[in-house]
């Protein structure tokens, strides 16, 4: 196990901060049957991932979850969310297909629309795919946009770009008939709450106060917890603990840092801080729920 979390650009490659208008794609087999099937547990800073499974199948961590998927699926992967895979040797295969959220919503604002909704049906990563004409029609448009990205023909980029916004609309209508019955809508999240999540995952090691975050999005302590109550259900006090406790978790699960180490990180005061509010939030202290999950 790692003593931190590794950060990549694509799997194995180092950050790439500047990435921007980026889409790349890729078979499954491609880059796992060099790792042993085994793409270990990492993260994206700025990169969002749809996997399309084709054939086999194996078993996916999500965070502190672990997800077993066979084939005809997809798989949702937003950014900074910690994630592994193992596949079937020499039997899995599929596509990645790994993005900057801002690569299709230069397109249209409705791919804009399409790529925020997949954020929150992402919830539940693992979507299969029913339909043998739907899942037909997404690896049609995976080997397309492979052939784009490969050929580089003029006018590439700007094909590309509407193929991923077919592919991500096809998989956010798939995830969400799935989570509910009657026609699916791909209406996006109050953007408010979409920009306090971004301004949370910048600033959440250090910045905990509401008046931080209701300053930069221009307006008052209760408006924010008013558009974050109505989209969401909980506070927007909440969004930021539970943020700050995915990070704890992630650090516990995946790497070896010593518990002092994360409450530092975090910006508690002492270790005992950091214990009372991790016991508060989970019933369970962090030794404990490292010990439960073997680390």
């Amino acid at each position: 196990m790692a003593s931190t979390l590794p950060l990549f650009h694509l799997y194995g490659d180092p950050p790439d901060d500047q990435a921007f208008d980026f889409i790349h794609v890729e078979t499954i087999a491609s880059r796992s049957s060099i790792h042993d099937w085994t793409i270990r547990a990492h993260r994206h800073r700025n990169l969002f991932q749809i996997l399309l499974i084709e054939r086999g199948g194996g078993e996916m961590t999500f965070d502190v979850a672990r997800l077993p998927f066979t084939a005809p699926a997809a798989i949702l992967v937003p950014s900074t969310i910690a994630h592994g895979f193992r596949f079937e040797p020499n039997v899995t295969d599929g596509w990645v297909i790994s993005f900057t959220e801002d690569a299709a919503g230069a397109l249209t604002d409705r791919a804009g629309e399409a790529l925020a909704r997949l954020r929150a049906l992402a919830a539940q990563p693992v979507i299969p795919i029913g339909d043998e004409a739907e899942g037909a029609r997404l690896s049609a448009l995976c080997t397309e946009l492979f052939e784009e990205h490969s050929l580089a023909r003029e006018g590439f980029r700007l094909a590309m770009r509407g193929l991923l916004v077919l592919i991500a609309v096809g998989v956010a209508r798939l995830a969400a008939s799935r989570a509910r019955t009657g026609s699916v809508t791909l209406r996006p999240a109050d953007a408010s709450v979409a920009q306090l999540r971004a301004l949370v995952d910048e600033n959440f090691r250090v910045e905990r106060q509401l008046d931080f975050y209701a300053e930069k999005l221009g307006m008052t302590v209760d408006r924010l917890n008013d558009h974050v109550k109505r989209s969401t259900g909980v506070t927007a006090g909440h969004l930021i603990r539970q943020r700050v406790l995915t990070e704890a978790k992630r650090q516990l699960v995946f790497t070896t840092q010593p518990i002092h180490d994360i409450a530092e990180e975090l910006a508690f005061a002492d270790p005992s801080h950091f214990a009372r509010f991790f016991r508060k939030q989970t019933g369970t202290t962090p030794h404990e729920f490292r010990a439960q999950r073997g680390g």
